[in-house]
């Protein structure tokens, strides 16, 4: 018995190390950017479309800021959709003279409605545009983002996602772990896959759409993760994501958990329902056609599945060293010499503030800080034995953490102090996809649009 559980959760653990290396072996490839050499005069026209529910708070900031862009002003217009709102959205946004669309359906609310909506009725209009772009109410946009786009297109990308940013990433540890989140995908999954002619992924907000492609495959995406599905659509019809890294896009992060478990909950079930719908199909096309741009869309959309093998890769690790005597669980640790081990450690911690350092998120000084820290795993396993309790290690470890904070309010005081503990608390964050991945499986038929509130006003020129 002892020997079958053993080969098992070897199998597991080994097929979990594989696509973990996968992962980390792509994300390699977004620590360079490359620089484009082609500077393009403005030559497509853009319509810029908000989607807005109840946000009379910050409806003026996207608004303002879109009407400061680096792009002549004859060639985009503004075009807000006040979906299903009972505030005063629609009013406000009309005092600065922008197209606003009011609309109310009680039966098909969310996001993807009012853009599938809004799509049909800009399709009407005489006058006719190269391409659309998306925002959400609480963005703000960087003054050469339709500059970046139009190259983009000029260079014949049919759809290109911009660089998604925050614009409160300080406010909370929430704000920081979900900027933080952001700030790495950026890096390890979109420029990565830039670099390797991979197709990206559409990120909800800050993305432009080519008309007659729009026209041709049509919007159609009405689940909770809208831009998922289109992505899919995209890929399984020939197309790719492009990545505009200079064409920034600020996003209002969730101040509390209770509001982040939320909408990571509805992403979660829009990704599980995706990859319930699509996954097949990516993978038909990946084998049939050799295409590896498909292969690599089909693992991105089972990230909730994903998610849970990692999971229970890490149960399965915790109960092994925890246990007295060992419960005859392989482990990935078995494969490799002790010292490989714990470089490998240090190494995957200071991954993600390497990439914070590589993007001016992170100071020189606060990475040797997270370089010195790291060093943990070497001086533990030299000052405590393995037999010791497992209470007794976590108290070290707290007592280590808690001893360093001190140390670095005296060098470094206590704002930077206050992102190092954020960033330890990013791994607390990491853990809660877990449990809210779970509740996303459970609930993927529910298509209910959870509206995220937004409460602060913050200007362009804020960030």
């Amino acid at each position: 018995m002892k020997k079958h559980i053993f080969n098992l959760t070897a199998i597991f653990q080994i097929f979990v190390f594989i696509l973990m290396s996968y992962y980390l072996i792509l994300s390699l490839f977004g620590m360079y950017k490359k620089k484009r050499r082609v500077s393009y005069e403005p030559k497509k026209t853009f319509a810029l479309i908000v989607a807005a529910h109840n946000e009379e708070v910050v409806i003026d900031k996207i608004v303002e800021s879109l009407k400061g862009l680096n792009y002549p002003e004859n060639m985009y217009d503004i075009f807000v959709i006040a979906d299903n709102c009972n505030d005063k959205t629609a009013q406000i946004a009309r005092k600065f003279g922008v197209n606003v669309y009011e609309r109310f359906s009680k039966e098909k609310r969310g996001k993807g409605y009012a853009l599938e909506w809004m799509f049909s009725k800009i399709f009407k209009m005489n006058k006719k545009y190269d391409a659309v772009a998306i925002f959400d109410a609480d963005n703000l946009v960087s003054k050469n983002f339709l500059m970046e786009m139009n190259g983009y297109l000029c260079e014949g990308y049919k759809v290109v996602q911009g660089y998604i940013d925050s614009k409160n990433p300080h406010d909370s540890w929430i704000t920081e772990a979900y900027s933080i989140s952001f700030w790495s995908a950026n890096r390890l999954f979109q420029l990565a896959r830039n670099n390797l002619g991979l197709s990206n992924q559409i990120g909800g907000t800050g993305f432009v759409v080519d008309t007659e492609i729009l026209k041709k495959l049509g919007w159609g995406a009405t689940c909770l993760t809208e831009d998922l599905e289109f992505t899919c659509k995209l890929v399984l019809n020939g197309y790719k994501v492009g990545w505009a890294h200079e064409a920034v896009v600020y996003d209002e992060k969730p101040l509390t958990l209770k509001q982040s478990w939320k909408q990571r909950k509805r992403w979660m079930q829009g990704f599980a329902d995706v990859s319930s719908r699509f996954f097949t199909k990516l993978i038909k096309k990946a084998f049939k056609e050799r295409d590896y741009v498909a292969f690599d869309c089909a693992l991105y959309v089972i990230q909730p599945f994903v998610v849970l093998l990692l999971g229970a890769s890490f149960l399965l690790t915790l109960a092994q060293n925890t246990a007295s005597h060992g419960l005859h669980i392989f482990i990935i640790n078995y494969l490799f010499p002790d010292y490989i081990c714990k470089i490998f450690s240090v190494l995957q911690f200071l991954l993600t503030p390497f990439v914070l350092l590589l993007d001016k998120k992170l100071s020189k000084k606060m990475f040797c800080l997270f370089g010195v820290y790291s060093l943990n795993i070497f001086l533990f396993s030299y000052f405590i034995d393995s037999d010791v309790a497992f209470i007794t290690i976590a108290l070290a470890h707290i007592g280590y953490i808690l001893a360093f904070l001190a140390l670095n309010v005296s060098l470094v005081g206590e704002k930077s102090c206050k992102i190092f503990l954020w960033y330890l608390l990013y791994g607390v964050y990491t853990l809660t996809w877990i449990p809210i991945t779970i509740q996303g499986i459970l609930n993927k038929n529910n298509k209910e649009w959870d509206h995220t509130k937004h409460v602060r006003q913050i200007g362009i020129y804020e960030v």
